[in-house]
């Protein structure tokens, strides 16, 4: 059945929002840089919220606002995995749920492997938790897949837990089953733990599919956490919720034993949008917003390929984040200083990912075909 794609929002009411994407540069700026969406939000989660709103459900969050249950269903529906709400408990987001997992699970001054380029905040949140972070890159060659031989070597020489991002961030790979199974053997065999940001899982574009990390094999369930939300998906950020899923009876119990405030961290209204995003009556709205961003991510190739012939861009898996390097423009280490100042257009910093991300840039296309055209003919004229 074909899906009509989601219509983003008229600029000039995107520019009536007050959020990071919208007040962060002058109205001049095209922001593609952050990660939020120009959509409308799912009509559940409005009715929702302004259902709540109306009667001033505007107090704490509830010991069980049906978070969980609601995100096994979506599990189920959308990722053919079977988790138990008991393994599923809420924190405020998922940096939050990230950083007091590895407090639990790791010394201080362990040393925990991440796979860059990656999401920025992985270098801050680690020295938080109390761990040293080890840098093992992705195999850019190889479509930026793990390079699980480095990441062997990593946990052999005393590193304690990965920090995966599965897909990941910024280059929108989809690690396969096969992969994610084989790195849980290596974190067993060497006494580790993985624990994967899932944050993107539901933004993954056919063919590829979602393999859960806990999912992938016994052993990953054994010495695996996850950290989810709708938050990339459904453009909920601002309304802090996110899930710490365990697929393990010891896990599980780390978990649980986190203080009660890290839960307690939980936002109202972040816990009423997620239930209303995870239900069924969502699913209609996030295929359209699929379909949208899989047009704008092939539209971004050739609108490069028109105006910007010099960029490489590898078409990503998931996600509404392009990873586009610029080094062939002689533009310097940070590309996204001259764009800002001469183009008017704000991407993400390439350096912040790590060195991998010298000469590169990552742009938002979650946005209208417009926007993203206007975006990529600003950037185009400078290299001409």
């Amino acid at each position: 059945m074909t899906v009509s794609p989601l219509q983003a929002l008229p600029i000039e009411r995107l520019r009536e929002r007050t959020s990071t994407k919208w007040r962060a540069y002058p109205a001049d700026v095209l922001p593609l840089f952050v990660a939020e969406t120009d959509f409308p939000l799912a009509p559940a989660i409005t009715a929702r919220l302004r259902a709540a709103v109306e009667v001033g459900d505007t107090g704490y969050t509830p010991p069980k606002p049906g978070i969980a249950e609601a995100y096994a269903g979506f599990a189920r529906r959308r990722y053919g995995w079977e988790i138990d709400p008991a393994h599923v408990r809420s924190t405020g987001d998922v940096v939050m749920g990230l950083v007091e997992i590895l407090r639990a699970t790791i010394s201080p001054g362990d040393r925990v492997v991440i796979t860059p380029p990656v999401y920025p905040p992985f270098y801050d949140l680690i020295p938080e938790a109390g761990g040293i972070v080890e840098r093992v890159p992705l195999l850019a060659d190889a479509g930026y897949a793990l390079d699980l031989a480095g990441i062997e070597a990593a946990l052999a020489g005393g590193a304690r837990a990965v920090l995966l991002c599965n897909p990941h961030n910024p280059t929108g790979t989809v690690h396969s089953r096969e992969t994610l199974a084989a790195l849980a053997e290596i974190a067993a065999r060497h006494g580790a733990i993985v624990v994967s940001d899932e944050i993107h899982a539901p933004l993954v574009h056919a063919p590829a599919t979602f393999t859960p990390f806990l999912s992938a094999s016994p052993l990953a369930a054994s010495v695996g956490y996850a950290v989810a939300s709708a938050s990339k998906a459904f453009n909920l950020a601002g309304l802090k919720c996110a899930l710490m899923l365990t697929a393990a009876d010891d896990t599980r119990r780390v978990v649980q034993e986190l203080p009660k405030e890290v839960e307690w961290r939980t936002g109202h209204f972040g816990a009423l949008a997620g239930v209303a995003a995870f239900a069924p009556e969502s699913d209609e709205w996030l295929d359209a917003l699929l379909a949208a961003l899989d047009a704008n991510r092939r539209l971004l190739a050739d609108l490069l390929a028109e105006h910007v012939p010099a960029a490489r861009y590898k078409i990503p898996d998931a996600g509404y984040l392009a990873w586009v390097d610029l080094s062939g423009l002689g533009w310097g280490e940070d590309p996204a200083e001259r764009i800002l100042t001469e183009a008017r257009v704000a991407v993400h910093h390439g350096p912040t990912f790590g060195d991998e991300g010298r000469g590169f840039v990552r742009v938002n296309f979650g946005c209208s075909p417009e926007v993203l055209r206007d975006a990529i003919e600003r950037i185009g004229a400078l290299s001409r």
